[in-house]
């Protein structure tokens, strides 16, 4: 009785071992057809997908993605038509085609049982996916606008675009396309990485940053920009060493560029690490004395270290450089409020003291300094409030220029 048990059950297996064989068969065969039933095409390798006895199978995943390719090219020639067609799904299809011969490809390369590999599939699925690569550049630029626009699905969509974007550089680097040296043949590829940065950067997705953003890092437009999008990531990730490193390398590669320096001046300054940030900035001044954004820097390092003398010498050299640069002067009238300040808390606040009206007289000389750079920060930048408006609204009340500090306690 057990024997005949035992049979019943292998003969189960088996069927339902061919049964998931013929999906597979079934599904190629639908979508090879004049008028296909890609849902029911779809539904059968799907199936075949999940199942232990076919999952492992290269055909199956080459069957997977040749339904998607005929799903494609079903909708385009409806476009050709002028039938109603869904651009939406051909961008669809396309990323679907490329995961399941990606797939299939690495089943494919598994050695057999004499430790040889015959991937069949790997140069016709290769060309399938050359062929149809433009349209993952469609799918991530029509989901990538659609979440500027759609600020309630803005994730969802930004994932999506991630996704097109991301499996167009994928291609560029399978061993599929070694041949094509893509990574350097594609001139396109820095600025379709950049734009997978720029959307997994909204989704705060540092390993897709990291993954994607390097391959942008070296092109003249982007590539300062995919390099911020990696220290920013690196920064996230609490890794202090790799984040200063790769500021450093920002520096070294883009020196126009003010966010790296200024980031790890920052750093420097945050952790009173003055006398390397200064050894720095000096570095960097070494190699352009004029560069206003250096000069900048070194006033703001000893405004910080509180030698007010210093950074109000560089304050100066910064705008006798470039007369436009407002925060230099906003800076500038900061330290002169920061004197004032310094001064008011040593001198005698006794009237009938006979120090009082010189000293009073010394700390309106403060005030009096700082006024012309909160009004030159104002001048430049007038929408810029935060350089300029709490600085007026100190110096023009203890000045006590009544109609003056009215107008900017009433901005206030």
């Amino acid at each position: 009785m057990k024997r005949v048990f035992f049979s019943v059950v292998l003969l189960l297996a088996a069927s339902f071992t061919f049964a998931q064989i013929k999906n597979v068969k079934d599904a190629k065969s639908i979508a090879s057809e004049m008028k296909p039933d890609f849902a029911k095409a779809e539904s059968l390798i799907n199936a075949a997908l999940t199942n232990p006895e076919t999952k492992d199978n290269p055909e199956t995943w080459n069957v997977a993605g040749f339904v998607q390719q005929k799903r494609s090219a079903k909708e385009m020639e409806n476009a050709y038509l002028r039938k109603p067609y869904d651009t939406l799904q051909v961008y669809k299809s396309a990323l679907e085609m490329c995961k399941y011969y990606f797939k299939c490809d690495e089943l494919a390369q598994v050695p057999d049982e004499k430790g040889k590999i015959k991937n069949k599939y790997r140069k016709p699925n290769a060309a399938t996916i050359m062929g149809e690569r433009g349209n993952l550049i469609n799918g991530g630029i029509q989901y990538f606008n659609m979440a500027m626009g759609d600020e309630a699905k803005a994730k969802e969509y930004n994932q999506k675009a991630l996704d097109f974007f991301g499996a167009y550089i994928d291609v560029a680097a399978h061993p599929m396309f070694e041949k094509e040296n893509l990574l350097q043949t594609d001139t396109v590829l820095p600025q379709i990485a950049y734009y997978a940065s720029l959307a997994a950067a909204k989704l705060e997705d540092n390993a897709s940053i990291l993954k994607y953003a390097p391959y942008a890092q070296d092109d003249k437009e982007v590539g300062k920009y995919a390099m911020e999008f990696i220290s920013t990531a690196l920064k996230a990730q609490g890794d202090t060493d790799k984040w200063i490193a790769s500021l450093k390398n920002g520096i070294q590669k883009y020196p126009d560029h003010p966010f790296f320096f200024g980031h790890l001046i920052d750093y420097y300054s945050n952790n009173n690490k003055y006398d390397e940030a200064m050894q720095f900035a000096d570095e960097m001044l070494a190699k352009d004395a004029k560069n206003t954004f250096y000069l900048y820097v070194k006033g703001y390092l000893y405004h910080n270290m509180k030698d007010y003398d210093n950074a109000i010498k560089f304050y100066m050299q910064t705008v006798e450089v470039d007369p436009n640069y407002a925060e230099a002067y906003s800076n500038m009238g900061l330290v002169y409020c920061q004197q004032a300040q310094d001064f008011s808390e040593k001198a005698t606040t006794d009237v009938n003291d006979p120090k009082y009206k010189e000293e009073q007289k010394i700390l309106k000389s403060f005030y009096e300094k700082a006024r012309p750079n909160y009004e030159k920060a104002r001048a430049l930048k007038p929408d810029v409030k935060d350089l300029w408006l709490q600085g007026l609204y100190r110096v023009y009340y203890n000045l006590d220029m009544g109609p003056e500090f009215k107008e900017i306690e009433d901005m206030m």
